[in-house]
């Protein structure tokens, strides 16, 4: 993801409870590649693992709003 799309992938992270944080992939970067985060300090952040994003399909599982996949996310649309 970028810049553009890194406030609405945090604020739907945070409607289903999670408190990662998307942030650029570089911090000095900022118009670079974004990512999903455990932590914001860059220094010991580490990235959100497959494991973890299997848990965010959990949750959507009983979801019946479509989802919609974008750059190995799925995270279903709140309109």
């Amino acid at each position: 993801m970028d810049a553009e799309e890194a406030p609405e992938t945090q604020a739907k992270l945070a409607r289903l409870g999670l408190s990662w944080v998307v942030a650029p992939v570089d911090p000095n970067d900022v118009a670079g590649q974004w990512s999903v985060y455990d932590s914001a300090d860059p220094v010991t952040r580490e990235p959100i693992k497959a494991d973890s994003l299997a848990s965010v399909l959990a949750r959507l599982a009983n979801d019946p709003r479509p989802n919609n996949a974008t750059r190995g996310f799925v995270i279903p649309s709140t309109d």
